[in-house]
């Protein structure tokens, strides 16, 4: 039998999540990380196909590919319209041709209400809730984040952040992303996916 190590919250007691079940019940759909930039989508998403034993694939790096350009010079040369056209596009096309995988999205991708209805018909998604505090911290070490080159950056994050967290709060689960290992994260996100699919109901629900 093939094992994922989880931890039950709040009480972090160890537990056991057979990943043969826990594969059977997600079955053909995605597992789709969404939330704001600098919530670790990649960095957990990567991790956490890794422990299912799916691919991973991340939605800006196959959108740079797709256009030949880095998501800052699609921002610059072709406008944000465009990139989010080319986002629904190229997001819809990993969902239908690709599942089951691990799948990270930009933070502006489940805004679309296109996106959001291919995501809820082939996918489970998973909102990754972050402070504003802590997605400063992370978003400071990299200057290739086109919707913050402005005069006041975390003013501008807050924003975002008011106006998308009521639509990220549609996702089918959702983890607070803190300062923790990603891998910590990952334990939560296969406990959390385990009971939300049922493949293991009599254990208590992760909180």
């Amino acid at each position: 039998m093939t094992t994922v190590a989880t931890l039950d919250q709040p009480d972090t007691e160890e537990c056991q999540v057979d990943r043969e079940t826990l594969r059977a019940a997600i079955g053909q759909r995605a597992i789709v990380l969404v939330g704001m930039m600098g919530s670790g989508k990649s960095s957990v998403g990567r991790r956490l196909a890794t422990r299912l034993g799916l691919p991973f694939v991340d939605a800006d790096t196959e959108i740079e590919t797709a256009a030949g350009m880095t998501i800052s010079e699609i921002f610059a040369q072709r406008g944000e319209t465009e990139f989010r056209n080319g986002e629904r596009r190229v997001i819809s096309r990993i969902l239908t041709t690709r599942a089951p995988l691990v799948l990270a999205t930009g933070g502006g991708a489940f805004m679309n209400a296109e996106t959001r209805a291919r995501i809820a018909d082939l996918g489970i998604s998973i909102w990754l809730k972050a402070e504003p505090e802590v997605l400063m911290r992370r978003v400071r070490k990299r200057s290739n984040r086109p919707l913050l080159q402005t005069a006041d950056p975390e003013a501008t994050l807050r924003a975002m952040l008011a106006e998308r967290e009521p639509v990220y709060a549609l996702s089918d689960l959702t983890l607070v992303s803190r300062d923790d290992p990603h891998d910590v994260v990952v334990t939560a996100a296969i406990a959390a996916l385990d009971r939300h699919l049922g493949a293991h109901p009599d254990r208590k629900p992760v909180s």
